[in-house]
């Protein structure tokens, strides 16, 4: 008991002195000082059924301050719920009809994701208006007034080929407050923010909701093409994009996600869609993830309740340490530092939902997404 009361402590001194400060939750969007000359950029949002948050989403990049020349283009992913004609129409009533483009996309080739064949076809129309930056985002996303000029403004300012931040995801049912903040935790954890902004670190991530994009990197960096089967398709670019230049990844209080998960199934699939793709589809992966959030996160209660001694203090101590650090996280959710309590059960869930990605994608349905299978069988 007191070998692994020292070990899951030393994980947990490590995670909080060593790893990024990611638990701090302190890197968040800046704005770099006003260009001159602001670039030309234009929005590609790939669209699947997106009905529920397409209008607000197209309304508030409409309603952008941006100083430059600024266009949409929503490519409509062979949707069945009128997200081509709701964004439409969201841009008549805007008045700003003149700079949406709405493309009917086309069903996947073999090897490519259905998101990233519609990134490519909003692309392949980009070309044609000259933009030096692409702005990716997805249909439930919904942007403060200032929030383009922000993006631009630090990408000219800092040189950056990719400037992408972590929209402030919806947190208002009962499983959204209980699992959506340990998410963005853990994808802290997974990819330090510091380390990812840091030009020499080989860590890389974006987060795919709003990313802002080079487009003379992108054509260096092998274009969209050279990720077309990724499924975690926004750090698959950004790891060919850190080649080419500088990145940056952050938090914002001003770029939200209005896609709702109102119950834990809904999160389930969400997690389920990609988490086993995160570990390579590898089985000895698996396992080692499984063994390491076991002891990470439920030894420490273990020791606690059932140890004796100095076990029980350890356990305690690293229990107390787990808690401590989840409270930025709370914090910038707005939510009850008492959740920091529930970690180690949170964490329980999301093991079991990468356990329920590997049992899909064995299945034959890794990878779905609104009624498309998009993971490979290995």
């Amino acid at each position: 008991m007191i070998l692994l009361a020292c070990v899951a402590l030393g994980i947990w001194l490590y995670l909080v002195a060593w790893r990024g400060g990611f638990w701090l939750a302190a890197i968040r969007d800046e704005a770099g000082p006003a260009p001159s000359d602001w670039p030309a950029v234009t929005a590609v949002i790939p669209a699947r059924n997106e009905a529920d948050g397409i209008a607000e989403c197209i309304t508030s990049l409409g309603r952008q301050d941006y100083r430059g020349r600024f266009s949409i283009i929503v490519v409509d992913d062979q949707s069945t719920d009128g997200t081509g004609e709701i964004a439409r129409r969201a841009a008549r009533r805007a008045g700003f009809n003149d700079r949406l483009t709405v493309l009917a996309g086309g069903a996947p080739p073999a090897g490519w994701t259905g998101k990233l064949w519609a990134m490519k076809q909003g692309i392949e129309h980009a070309h044609t208006r000259l933009p030096a930056y692409l702005l990716f985002t997805d249909g439930d996303i919904v942007y403060s007034t200032d929030m383009l000029s922000r993006l631009v403004a630090k990408a000219e300012a800092d040189g950056l080929v990719l400037n992408s931040l972590m929209a402030k995801l919806r947190c208002v049912s009962l499983a959204e407050r209980a699992l959506v903040p340990a998410f963005v935790f853990f994808f802290q954890m997974l990819y330090p923010f510091a380390w990812v902004n840091r030009p020499k670190h080989r860590m890389a991530a974006a987060a795919g909701g709003c990313m802002l994009v080079r487009l003379d990197a992108l054509r260096a960096a092998g274009g969209i093409e050279s990720i077309r089967g990724e499924l975690i398709d926004d750090c698959a670019l950004a790891a060919k994009l850190k080649r080419q230049g500088a990145i940056r990844l952050a938090l914002t209080d001003g770029v939200h996600s209005i896609r709702a998960y109102p119950a834990l199934g809904d999160i389930r699939r969400m997690v389920a869609r990609s988490a086993y793709a995160q570990l390579r589809y590898s089985p000895v992966a698996l396992v080692m993830t499984v063994a390491g959030m076991a002891l990470t996160y439920l030894t420490p209660v273990m020791l606690t309740i059932f140890g004796r001694g100095l076990a029980q203090a350890s356990g305690l101590f690293t229990w107390t340490i787990m808690a401590f650090a989840f409270q930025p996280t709370l914090r910038f959710y707005h939510l009850s530092p008492l959740w920091g309590l529930f970690l180690p059960g949170i964490a329980l869930m999301y093991t079991a939902f990468t356990l329920d990605s590997a049992y899909q994608h064995a299945r034959g349905a890794g990878g779905l997404w609104k009624g498309r299978v998009q993971a490979p069988l290995r």
